[in-house]
């Protein structure tokens, strides 16, 4: 069994399954979200995801400095296809836009943040795939209007296009960066994102690189 790195900190409860590891260059420890997933953190980290037509809201308490980022696949499930399909939804809810923005807040909410010091960065949406539904704007569509509808400014948002992106953030000062992967083929992130499974850790992140 691989000893795990004693610079990792501990994370929150109910994170345990999140990878994460610790970055030599940056000293700081790295969670990557993968599609589906949502994580949230107390601490100084860095959390990274990418995105192909899926959507990442990266949301913080400007004043509790808790914050965290969900990589959420479909903008909705209605209350019908739950109860149509309970077993498979309950596994996975977050892969659904409405599940993975409220698993996110009220997680932010219940280690001390405030619904009024709320802000949030919003990235994705790309149509990778000219042959494929436009998924990515239904999900950039589902998630303006979710934070409008919740009052939840947000401050920068990198949405639609037709590249994948690497998203990279820091909540504990609220900076982002990204980068769109303009060389990567897209139906690597697509593949990526259908199969809810594939690594992260060869993309890089250190050049061409837009702060939100």
């Amino acid at each position: 069994m691989m000893r795990k790195d004693a610079r990792i900190p501990p994370c929150l409860p109910g994170f345990e399954q999140i990878r994460r590891i610790w970055s030599e260059q940056d000293n700081i420890c790295i969670a990557k979200v993968l599609p589906g997933e949502f994580y949230v953190t107390t601490r100084d980290e860095e959390i990274v995801t990418v995105l192909g037509s899926c959507v990442a809201a990266c949301i913080r308490d400007r004043v509790t400095r808790v914050g965290g980022m969900n990589h959420f696949m479909l903008p909705v499930i209605t209350d019908q296809r739950l109860r149509d399909e309970r077993q498979e939804i309950i596994g996975a809810s977050t892969r659904y836009g409405n599940y993975a923005m409220e698993h996110l807040i009220n997680t932010i909410l219940q280690y001390g943040g405030q619904r009024g010091n709320l802000e949030v960065k919003v990235f994705g949406g790309g149509r990778v795939m000219a042959a494929m539904t436009d998924v990515g704007q239904s999900n950039i569509r589902f998630v303006l209007d979710y934070l409008e509808t919740e009052r939840i400014p947000i401050v920068s948002s990198d949405l639609g296009d037709i590249y994948p992106r690497k998203v990279v953030f820091y909540p504990d000062t609220g900076r982002v960066r990204v980068k769109k992967l303009k060389e990567t083929p897209p139906l690597t992130v697509v593949s990526r994102e259908m199969k809810y499974r594939e690594s992260i850790r060869d993309l890089p992140v250190e050049s061409q690189v837009e702060l939100f």
